[in-house]
């Protein structure tokens, strides 16, 4: 709580239940934060990378690949440091875009097929007079 002080440990505490203090090593476009402490008495092994994400609604598809090939000890070095993901990023390449899967985003196929079945329309014919 002294390294990050009461309000980001009390945040860190909310969002990822453990309170953390390390190097921040970049940011991505969505606006995550990526963080590193190398030191093995604080964290455990495997444990020393982490983001901090920038939405309160957060799920992994927010993390492009580049970053998560960092994060799960893909790649040593971070993708701000590393040459190879900096060249290696081929110019027709579209940006990276979370999965909208189950949001007013989803793809959703348009259909120009009249359906097979038709609802049931109740018809109401008026009583004899």
């Amino acid at each position: 709580m002294r390294r990050v002080g009461l309000r980001e440990w009390w945040r860190q505490m909310q969002y990822i239940g453990d309170a953390k203090s390390g190097v921040h090593v970049g940011t991505d476009q969505f606006g995550n934060r990526y963080f590193e402490n190398m030191n093995g008495e604080e964290e455990i092994p495997g444990r020393q990378r982490w983001v901090d994400f920038a939405q309160h609604e957060y799920h992994a598809s927010q993390v492009p690949p580049e970053w998560h090939s960092w994060i799960h000890h893909i790649r040593k070095d971070p993708p701000t440091n590393d040459p190879v993901i900096k060249n290696l990023t081929p110019p027709w390449q579209t940006p990276w875009m979370e999965n909208l899967t189950g949001t007013r985003g989803a793809f959703k196929t348009y259909n120009t097929v009249a359906p097979k079945f038709n609802a049931w329309e109740p018809k109401t014919v008026s009583r004899g007079a």
